[in-house]
């Protein structure tokens, strides 16, 4: 996979990842021209199409579409199976994800995301080791911040356990 892109039906882009090395110039075109071509299509109209030198493979899941570039022996029919197992990940972390879900939470859409493509291949199958994965880095998260909310009345130590200043 080259890239994956979420976007909204009005076209504002919510969630992009670049497995290949791009331009920050080159990642606005390549976005305003594939999310202006997936948009004037049809919704009855197949959900892969070839542009440049790549497939494209998208589908929408209410107001989201999901869009991913891969090469051109890669599998379409994979592709859409890797859609769909991200947003089933996405709904079962979220509970019935929507776009407000994606806005408000983007980093936790990226770390599942990380957890389940890396590099732009699929690095875990299961849902449920996925989420695992996800529910510890949560615990975890949790923990350095009721650390940190529960030490601020200490002062601050050096490596070697003498107290600095605040």
């Amino acid at each position: 996979m080259q890239f994956m892109l979420l976007f909204s039906r009005q076209g504002k882009l919510r969630l992009q990842k670049w497995y290949v090395p791009l331009s920050d110039k080159e990642k606005k075109k390549i976005t305003r021209e594939l999310v202006q071509t997936v948009l004037a299509r049809k919704p009855k109209m197949c959900s892969f199409l070839e542009w440049r030198d790549l497939k494209i493979v998208y589908k929408r899941y209410a107001s989201l579409y999901f869009c991913c570039a891969i090469e051109d022996q890669d599998n379409e029919l994979i592709t859409l199976e890797i859609i769909h197992r991200y947003v089933e990940l996405l709904d079962k972390y979220f509970g019935s994800v929507c776009e407000l879900d994606i806005i408000f939470n983007f980093e936790k859409a990226y770390f599942i995301l990380d957890e389940f493509l890396l590099g732009g291949e699929v690095q875990e199958t299961s849902k449920k080791n996925v989420l695992k994965a996800i529910e510890q880095a949560d615990l975890l998260q949790e923990c350095i911040i009721t650390i940190s909310t529960t030490t601020e009345d200490f002062p601050v130590c050096n490596q070697n356990g003498t107290a600095c200043s605040q």
